[in-house]
């Protein structure tokens, strides 16, 4: 179940620290068939459970976005980062 305070990381703002809830790909957004975007980000660690951090983003329409996941950066497409669910950490 998807809590209520969970949004895609690409309408995430640059310092957005979370943890994936869910993958949430369709055919849609980017071109690819969902179930290989599911499959190259699964790949790439984005899993239920893993900690996420938006490092950074292009100067031009702010793609594409650096986002660290787990301990490696990758760089993603906003509309392939709008199928990563997740929910913000509490301030500490």
């Amino acid at each position: 179940m998807i809590a209520k305070s969970t949004l895609a990381l690409g309408d995430a703002r640059v310092g957005f620290r979370g943890r994936i809830q869910a993958l949430a790909v369709d055919d849609s957004p980017t071109g690819l068939p969902g179930h290989e975007l599911e499959r190259r980000l699964i790949e790439l660690g984005f899993v239920e459970g893993a900690d996420v951090e938006l490092l950074h983003q292009g100067a031009f329409c702010g793609d594409p976005i650096a986002v660290r996941v787990a301990h490696t950066t990758i760089a993603l497409r906003r509309r392939e980062a709008m199928a990563v669910l997740v929910s913000a950490e509490p301030p500490a």
